[in-house]
């Protein structure tokens, strides 16, 4: 990922955009906050299926972790530019594969070649259903205790495949919000509810289910990161694979 080189905070407002990419105009004097990070580490599980070592999002949960615990931010803070601009992640189809660039406010902040096969026209059928991805992810982070980020986000997985907005009996969001709610107030790990526990056969827990799009990924990855202290997904987790599973929807078009 390419970056302008990070420069040393020149005031006492914090570690600003100027400081850390190569930006102009009024953004370079911004402080980064928490939900500006929020926002970028999002889009980017969306579009990469998870954050970018070293990329922007990192960089921004670095900066505005550092500005919350020195005072210049709140934790639900946003800046002016991602308040008013957002955040946007684009992908450019080139030979080989494809160029992701990162902007705020409409700036770039970074940029990703990535190699890409040739994308596959499949059926509808042959498409990843959301609780095929919740599965994967009882595959990938098994073995880690269900947390309320986790339960968060097969909630929203549940809601976004049965199209209901209540938690279905039994079902997995419901199982998922017990075991986090037990595993809160359980000291030991190896006695806590895992992931795998959850979302074994999480196709046959859901009274229906869907194909993931991007919209669903969206809802799903948002769910997690406002239910974590540090506003990241889990690597393999939840979000982190029905994001994947968008994408490669996407690329089955």
């Amino acid at each position: 990922m390419s970056q302008g080189q990070p420069r040393r905070p020149t005031n006492d407002q914090g570690v600003k955009y100027g400081d850390v990419f190569d930006v102009k105009g009024d953004l370079a004097g911004q402080t980064i906050a928490p939900q500006d990070a929020a926002l970028m580490q999002s889009a980017e599980t969306m579009v990469l299926g998870q954050t970018q070592r070293g990329g922007p999002a990192a960089v921004m949960q670095s900066a505005s972790r550092q500005n919350e615990l020195t005072g210049f931010v709140g934790h639900d803070q946003a800046s002016r530019a991602a308040a008013n601009h957002g955040v946007t992640v684009t992908e450019t189809i080139v030979p080989g594969g494809c160029i992701v660039t990162e902007f705020i406010a409409g700036q770039p902040i970074g940029r990703i070649m990535e190699t890409d096969a040739p994308r596959q026209h499949v059926p509808e059928g042959a498409k990843i259903t959301i609780g095929e991805a919740l599965e994967t992810a009882g595959l990938t982070a098994g073995d880690k205790p269900v947390e309320r980020s986790d339960a968060a986000a097969i909630q929203a997985a549940e809601a976004r495949a049965t199209g209901r907005n209540a938690t279905v009996p039994g079902g997995v969001s419901a199982q998922a919000l017990a075991a986090a709610d037990a595993n809160a107030r359980e000291t030991c790990d190896e006695d806590k509810t895992k992931l795998r526990d959850i979302l074994a056969n999480a196709t046959t827990k859901m009274p229906s289910d869907k194909a993931v799009d991007r919209d669903d990924a969206a809802r799903v990855v948002g769910a997690e990161i406002r239910n974590k202290p540090d506003m990241t997904t889990r690597p393999g987790g939840v979000a982190a694979s029905v994001a994947a599973a968008a994408r490669l929807n996407q690329d089955r078009q």
